[in-house]
C-alpha cells in the first residue's frame, strides 16, 4: 500500500483538522495572521496528525476529539519550523520564502511564539493532567534540543551519543508523542499506549537519520536547498561523525573547510565526496534500518486492525525515502 493510499482513507478527517488549523492560527493582529497562515500554506505532510488519527483507531476513535490534540501537535511542529528558519538564517523552506524572510527574525520569532500559545490553548479541551504533562515536556525538551543544536554547531569533537540525544529531543520525541496522546486520548489501554509511544519514537529517529542522510545525497529540488546545507550550517550528523571518527585525513578536510568563512560550493563537493567515500553513508543507513527495524517490533503485539497495517506501511516509507 503507498503512502497516498493511506491519507486517502482518512481523507475527510485530515480535512477537518486542516481547516481547524487554519482557523486556530487566525489572530486579530494582521501581520501575526498574515505569518502564521503563510506558515501554514507552505504545506507538509501533516505526519503528526495522521500518527494521532491511526493510534486513536486502537480506541474510541472521534474525530471531534483527536482533533484537539491533532491540531496542537502540528502547530507545535511548525512553531519549532518557524524558529529553526531565524537561528538557521534561513531563506526558503520547501522552495517558499520563510517567514523571517518575508518579514524579520522579530516578527518570526513572536510568530513562532504565538503559535506555541495557541497550541496549548486547543489542547485545554482536555481535562486530563497527563496530556498537559506529556504536551509540556515535549516542548521543554524540542527546546533543550534546539539549544544543543547551537551549541554543538562547528564542534568537531562531539560524538554519536551526544548526536542521537539531540535528535531524539529535536525530532523523535514528537512524533513518539503524537501516537502516545492519540492514544490517550482515544482511551486505550496503557500498554497500547506505551508501544505506540516507542514505535513513534524509533520511526522518528529513522526519519530524523533518513534525514540527514539526504543532506548528502539528495538533490538541491529534492531538499530545497543545496546538498550539504545542513554541515554548511556547522550541523554535525552521523554521516561526517562517523567519516571523522574512521579518518583522521577527512576531519582536517572537513574543519580546515567549513572553519573557512568564505568556503564555496567547490570546497562543499570536496567534503561531501570525501564524506561519502567514506562509508558514512552506508553506516547512517544501517542505524536507521534498525531503528525502524525496532519500530516494526513494537507493533506486533497491537491488536490487528487496520490502523497497525497502516503504520506499518508509513514505517517502511520513512525508513526507506528514496534518494
Amino acid at each position: 500500500m503507498k503512502l497516498a493510499d493511506i491519507y486517502y482513507k482518512l481523507q475527510k478527517d485530515i480535512n477537518i483538522i486542516e481547516k481547524e488549523l487554519e482557523a486556530t492560527v487566525q489572530a486579530e493582529h494582521i501581520i501575526l495572521s498574515e505569518a502564521s497562515t503563510q506558515l501554514l500554506k507552505a504545506g507538509g505532510k501533516r505526519i503528526r496528525p495522521v500518527f494521532v488519527l491511526l493510534a486513536g483507531k486502537f480506541g474510541d476513535y472521534d474525530i471531534h476529539s483527536l482533533k484537539n490534540i491533532a491540531v496542537p501537535l502540528e502547530l507545535i511542529h511548525m512553531a519549532s519550523l518557524v524558529h529553526d528558519d531565524v537561528i538557521d538564517d534561513a531563506e526558503t523552506r520547501r522552495g517558499k520564502r520563510t517567514v523571517k524572510a518575508q518579514w524579520d527574525n522579530r516578527i518570526a520569532m513572536y510568530t513562532g511564539d504565538y503559535i506555541f500559545a495557541k497550541a496549548q490553548e486547543v489542547s485545554t479541551y482536555y481535562d486530563n493532567p497527563r496530556i498537559h504533562q506529556i504536551l509540556a515536556n515535549a516542548m521543554m525538551e524540542m527546546c533543550i534540543g534546539e539549544v544543543e543544536q547551537i551549541r554543538d554547531q562547528y564542534n568537531w569533537n562531539q560524538n554519536f551519543k551526544h548526536y542521537l540525544r539531540r535528535i531524539k529531543r529535536k525530532t523523535a520525541l514528537l512524533i513518539a508523542v503524537s501516537c502516545e496522546l492519540g492514544a490517550i486520548a482515544a482511551n486505550t489501554p496503557v500498554y497500547i499506549q506505551k508501544r505506540l509511544h516507542y514505535f513513534g519514537y524509533f520511526v522518528g529517529m529513522s526519519f530524523q537519520i533518513t534525514d540527514d542522510v539526504l543532506d548528502f545525497v539528495g538533490t538541491e529540488k529534492q531538499l530545497g536547498k543545496p546538498a550539504g546545507g545542513d554541515l554548511l550550517q556547522g550541523n554535525v550528523t552521523l554521516p561526517t561523525l562517523y567519516a571523522m571518527e574512521q579518518d583522521k585525513e577527512i576531519k582536517r578536510i572537513v574543519m580546515e573547510t567549513l572553519d573557512d568563512p568564505y568556503v564555496d560550493k567547490v570546497d562543499m563537493k570536496k567534503v561531501l565526496d570525501v564524506i561519502k567515500s567514506s562509508g558514512g553513508i552506508e553506516y547512517s543507513l544501517t542505524i536507521s534500518d534498525k531503528y525502524l527495524e525496532k519500530a516494526l517490533q513494537c507493533l506486533k503485539d497491537l491488536p490487528n486492525i487496520d490502523a497497525k497495517k497502516y503504520l506499518f506501511e508509513i514505517a517502511k516509507y520513512i525508513g526507506k525515502r528514496k534518494f
